[in-house]
């Protein structure tokens, strides 16, 4: 059976990454939930999908100069009072379901992996005992080669869209990287649907996922499509 993987959360039913969205997502009958990981300079890991504080919050300027107080009274907006959470406060909520935590690391304003961040969301994971529960998760070589060395026994997705796989040099050398440094493969619903086969041919469906439709059709057609996941903002459709 398809998994189905809630977005954010699921943004489009209630504020994403937020802890009312994670605890409403956790009683969803589904099989996982993605979300997004930043680290500010005092040392918190906090999950939030932008580098910057603009589009998800009341607050401005970038995620990174949050200071422990600022962060707790930094609040998301489509919210009453909910601050900016932490990943720790996130894993607290999901690891009595036992659902499978697909974990974004997030890139900072200029565009690199922020120093430390894949040190600090492994340490939090293992403190917790939830590195069966966690999928790893990123864009480019350096997250997963990072993951890869730090925590060798954790799985690893790459995420590909026609960017970034214009990034890694084309699309045929990105699924020649992936296919060896990642366990799973979650591609652009529209990149996907295109090449098919091209993908196919390198990456086994039961590797594969989807990101992201959220529409009645859309998700009917990949849930009869063979592949291993669907990554949704309206998971309560899927």
């Amino acid at each position: 059976m398809t998994r189905i993987i809630g977005h954010r959360g699921a943004r489009n039913l209630w504020p994403e990454n937020s802890l009312s969205g994670f605890r409403k997502t956790a009683d969803l009958n589904i099989a996982g939930v993605e979300f997004d990981l930043h680290l500010t300079n005092a040392g918190e890991v906090v999950v939030l999908h932008d580098p910057t504080l603009e589009r998800t919050t009341h607050g401005v300027g970038d995620v990174a100069e949050l200071s422990k107080q600022a962060r707790k009274n930094t609040i998301l907006r489509e919210s009453m009072d909910e601050h900016v959470p932490l990943f720790e406060e996130v894993l607290e909520i999901f690891k009595p379901t036992g659902m499978e935590l697909h974990v974004e690391l997030k890139n900072c304003v200029n565009g690199d992996l922020y120093d430390g961040l894949t040190d600090a969301a492994v340490q939090i994971i293992r403190a917790q005992g939830m590195e069966d529960q966690c999928i790893l998760t990123g864009f480019t070589r350096q997250v997963l080669e990072q993951v890869k060395d730090i925590a060798p026994e954790m799985r690893r997705l790459a995420s590909l869209n026609a960017f970034s796989a214009t990034i890694l040099g084309g699309l045929q050398e990105a699924l020649d990287y992936f296919d060896s440094h990642a366990d799973i493969l979650a591609v652009e619903k529209a990149l996907l649907a295109h090449s098919w086969d091209a993908i196919t041919d390198r990456i086994a469906p039961e590797r594969l996922g989807v990101w992201v439709p959220n529409t009645e059709p859309e998700l009917e057609f990949w849930k009869n499509t063979p592949i291993r996941q669907i990554t949704t903002d309206r998971p309560d459709l899927a």
